[in-house]
């Protein structure tokens, strides 16, 4: 019979501080693309469905672990950091000797799982006891030095500080990323010196060491250094999302999406969008927000973990958050949706219109200039100019139920809890502190006094 393949074990490295970035928060919880950088790398590494991961933190050890709620990982504490080889040692006890071990560094937001895979696989077709993954750069200042042998074989790593003169010059570069059989790299790992300017325990001294106890290491070059390139100063974040906005748009365009600027556009990598939607300029899209087909959102408007029908139109300058849109909807310009709204199929909120945590009902409108809070509103319903729910007595909040079929008229107060029943109109200017009953007018306001001849006499005086 065939020998099993050797499980997979993925370590990513998230235990550094990141000092260039110049932050009191970690470099890896920065976001990229509208996410912490560490949450891009764990997405990648898990689409290889490895048997184990195994995250290594040290500097704000607790608020990694948060960002990475969700991903399946266990957690290693790094005290000291005392380089990546010693990282890497604080998780040998949890990787199996028969492991084929991946080693990633957690600030790689732009690393393709399909990367990684393939590098995984051409490692164990190899049989070495470890593959480097190298990048070659124009300016490789700051990055350890890939150097080769007379047969172009890597021989060993040399980071920047110890580099001669002669190795500054070498533009091949060690990207940090690493996969090894796990029985053969530990106990060299476990018998490094830190014999350099930094004092410190590099994965990279173990290439040497390794070559002459007669292993095999290769060096698989990688053809595009910004995928494979951690992220360290705020220049690199900033590119580092631009690209990955770039990667969604073109995916979007393929399939079907049409963006009038894609430069101008910032779409989550996880938002699904569907074909013959239009997105005009300066639009904002975050999280796993989903449009369905035919969509069209106007310049500035800003769309975080929606979730939008088919055909729903999203004018100029609209705000929504954690809310849902159904078929046919349209929403503003100059609206705001908050958590927890829901806009029925084929209704309408307009101008400077705010919802919290209400459902507007198939077909209903509210045009203009309103504020509707915990509110419940049937079908058919119209909500006048300047309505207003008053869902707050300084203490609580309180719910509004309209009924089917409801006309609010243009500056009304609805005083919660209210009921208006169905197919009742309450008239301009109300403010409503009882319930309406089914097909009634309610109307609560003073009676308008003419006093003739009032304007002339003011003048005079």
């Amino acid at each position: 019979m065939p020998r099993a393949r050797a499980p997979l074990t993925v370590v990513v490295l998230a235990a550094g501080q990141g000092t260039r970035m110049r932050s009191k928060t970690i470099k890896l919880l920065h976001a990229v693309a509208g996410r912490p950088m560490v949450t891009l790398a764990l997405d990648a590494v898990a689409a290889l469905r490895p048997s184990k991961v195994i995250t290594v933190v040290g500097f704000q050890a607790e608020r990694v672990r948060e960002a990475l709620d969700g991903h399946d990982s266990d957690f290693v504490l790094q005290k000291e950091q005392r380089g990546t080889g010693h990282a890497v040692l604080q998780a040998a006890p949890r990787i199996g000797s028969r492991a084929t071990l991946l080693i990633v560094n957690g600030d790689l937001p732009m690393i393709r799982p399909s990367t990684l895979r393939s590098f995984v696989a051409r490692h164990r077709r190899s049989g070495a006891a470890l593959s480097v993954l190298t990048t070659e750069l124009d300016d490789p200042k700051g990055y350890g030095r890939v150097v080769r042998d007379a047969n172009s074989r890597i021989a060993r790593i040399v980071e920047q500080k110890d580099a001669s003169t002669n190795e500054r010059k070498i533009r091949e570069v060690n990207a940090g990323i690493y996969c090894a059989q796990a029985s053969k790299l530990l106990p060299v790992l476990r018998g490094l010196r830190p014999d350099n300017s930094q004092r410190e325990y590099y994965i990279t001294d173990a290439v040497e060491r390794l070559i002459r106890k007669g292993e095999k290491v290769l060096a698989v070059r990688h053809g595009e250094p910004e995928e494979v390139l951690g992220v360290n100063t705020r220049q690199e974040l900033a590119h580092a999302s631009a690209a990955l906005y770039a990667r969604k748009a073109e995916n979007l365009q393929t399939s079907g999406v049409t963006l009038l600027d894609a430069t101008r556009t910032w779409i989550d990598p996880r938002a699904r969008i569907g074909r013959d939607s239009i997105l005009y300029p300066d639009v904002i899209i975050e999280g796993p927000t989903v449009l369905g087909t035919g969509c069209v959102v106007m310049p500035g408007s800003r769309l975080v973990r929606c979730k939008v029908g088919r055909d729903v139109e999203i004018k100029d300058h609209c705000v929504l958050l954690d809310s849902e849109i159904r078929d046919g909807a349209q929403v503003g310009p100059f609206a705001h949706l908050r958590p927890g709204s829901t806009l029925g199929a084929n209704s309408k909120v307009g101008n400077f219109v705010e919802l919290k945590k209400t459902h507007l009902g198939t077909g209903s409108k509210a045009p203009h200039l309103s504020y509707l809070g915990d509110a419940t509103i049937g079908p058919a319903c119209n909500i006048g100019a300047g309505t207003i729910t008053c869902n707050y007595d300084g203490t609580h909040k309180y719910p509004t139920t309209l009924a089917k079929g409801v006309f609010i008229g243009s500056d009304a107060q609805l005083v919660a809890p209210v009921t208006v029943r169905e197919g009742a109109y309450v008239a301009a200017g109300t403010t409503v502190t009882e319930d309406v009953p089914p097909g009634a007018l309610a109307i609560g306001r003073g009676r308008q006094r003419n006093i003739l001849g009032w304007v002339g006499r003011r003048k005079k005086k």
